[in-house]
């Protein structure tokens, strides 16, 4: 029982990477977030004031003790963590890239405005 629970831990941190590094920060992703946000706040809660039942999940699982199984998930949330950081850290170097284009282009001095107007003057 317990390699299935791996495996199933496995999948779903090959799933979850997946489907935050494809997509972007839209209406849909962060619906996502905001479920997985109250599902965990709602198991977080649960399992304070009933520890013994986190611990019979563990057990039910195959897992040793459910501190194990609070681990697993840490370990899970993490990598969610990191995933997303990583995306918005990765748009946000994009964005100052194209700031930083626009305004050396708009900042550089004009000399071929300022040229072509003298040349047409000079005939």
């Amino acid at each position: 029982m317990q390699i299935l629970v791996q495996i199933v831990l496995v999948i779903a941190v090959i799933l979850v990477s997946v489907a935050l590094m494809r997509g972007g920060s839209n209406a849909r992703h962060l619906a996502i977030r905001r479920i997985m946000l109250v599902l965990f706040a709602g198991v977080a809660i649960f399992s304070v004031f009933f520890p013994t039942a986190l611990s019979h999940l563990a057990r039910l699982l195959g897992i040793g003790r459910g501190t194990d199984l609070v681990l697993y998930a840490l370990i899970v949330s993490f990598l969610v963590y990191m995933a997303t950081t990583y995306q918005r850290f990765r748009h946000l170097e994009n964005s100052l890239t194209l700031l930083a284009r626009r305004i050396a282009l708009d900042e550089t001095p004009r000399t071929w405005e300022s040229e072509s107007a003298e040349g047409a003057r000079k005939p």
